[in-house]
């Protein structure tokens, strides 16, 4: 699990390419391969032949592609007027207000 403030070390496309044509011409194990290269983890040199393998990109793709995967990012909702947007906001009051009645003063709870 990464530490408050601990600095993460990157490795560009073409370090990573070598050590994947390293293991795969038989130099040595992941991990004498990471030696070798000062590569921090075996294991990383593991991923990366894995990826190699399975015809994966090995560039870094952090942030490039939020649009593509459901959870990054959010869709973000383009009105084509103010009373457009008004209305979409009085409808999600509406629904909050059935959903959570207490909270509006309309339920039992509150007298």
């Amino acid at each position: 699990m990464a530490k408050k403030g601990q600095q993460f070390e990157t490795y560009t496309a073409e370090q990573k390419m070598r050590a994947v044509e390293m293991y795969l011409q038989g130099t040595g194990s992941y991990q004498a391969v990471a030696d070798a290269l000062g590569i921090r983890n075996s294991s990383q040199v593991k991923a990366w032949v894995k990826k190699h393998r399975d015809n994966e990109t090995l560039q870094d793709q952090r942030g490039k592609h939020a649009g593509s995967h459901p959870l990054l990012g959010r869709p973000r909702t383009k009105f084509s007027s103010v009373e457009e947007e008004r209305d979409y906001l009085k409808a999600q009051v509406e629904f909050l207000k059935k959903r959570n009645p207490n909270l509006f003063g309309e339920g039992s709870f509150r007298k």
